[in-house]
């Protein structure tokens, strides 16, 4: 077991890399943290108690999450202006949100794209939000489930998403958590913020909503702000969304 002030692992620049069986408890702002890095593995890994996120991908690709569990944080699994990289078949729980997708702006790497967030238990992501005041991380809405959030070509398939209080498969623009954050637009120049080629398909996204910290979006179990262009749902098992109706996909045979 790994417990340090700041992080637990921390690669920079590492191609080739293998976590497995680590175990990250209260490291301060990160669990396991690759940054720069690519070709990797993170598997049957526990992250919990972190201020930012317990198994984070920063800026990095070709990076698989696997069989890993993340509790406690306030970012279970995060996916930060990545490419290539898949989280498949963990599990996310009491975190303030379960699994985070996101491009955000300021970056050395200004794209993400081609993620895979497929087979994963997210529940109970209801933690309030810990982390440190002013920081971008500490305007995350508690009560997430999955947030894809300015990235392009996210498919979310096949996970099982309930008992988040805000909301359980989010879509939505990098914009709206610079406006949650009171950012101007134009902090956000130097990036693409809008999601687009999202895929939301065969997920079991239920009992999520019921309470959202936003007061302009409402608490449901598929959220989509309106942003973006060919994002697209289909064959989810959901009891609320907004809007009301989403865009289908066309499904392949």
């Amino acid at each position: 077991m790994a417990t340090f002030e700041e992080n637990g692992v921390r690669l920079v620049g590492v191609d080739g890399f293998l976590l497995a069986n680590v175990s990250a408890v209260d490291d301060g702002e990160y669990g396991l943290f690759p940054v720069f890095s690519s070709n990797g593995v993170i598997e049957h890994c526990r992250a919990s108690g972190h201020s930012d996120t317990g198994i984070y991908v920063g800026q990095s690709h070709h990076v698989i999450i696997r069989g890993s569990v993340a509790f406690g944080n306030v970012n279970g699994i995060e996916l930060e202006n990545s490419s290539d990289v898949r989280a498949v078949g963990n599990e996310t729980f009491d975190n303030v949100a379960g699994i985070l997708v996101v491009l955000l702006p300021g970056l050395d790497v200004k794209t993400s794209a081609n993620i895979l967030v497929a087979g994963n238990r997210v529940h109970d992501n209801n933690h309030p939000n810990f982390a440190a005041p002013g920081e971008i991380e500490s305007f995350v809405p508690s009560g997430s489930g999955i947030l894809v959030v300015g990235t392009d070509r996210t498919r979310v398939s096949q996970n099982v998403v309930m008992g988040n209080a805000f909301t359980g498969i989010a879509v939505g623009s990098t914009l709206l958590l610079g406006a949650l954050a009171g950012l101007p637009p134009e902090a956000f120049a130097d990036i693409e913020p809008n999601p687009d080629g999202a895929r939301i398909t065969g997920n079991v996204v239920t009992r999520n909503g019921g309470a959202s910290p936003i007061p302009f979006l409402p608490a449901v179990d598929l959220l989509w702000d309106g942003s973006g262009t060919g994002n697209c749902w289909a064959r989810n098992v959901f009891g609320s969304s907004y809007p009301a109706s989403l865009p289908r996909c066309e499904l392949v045979p």
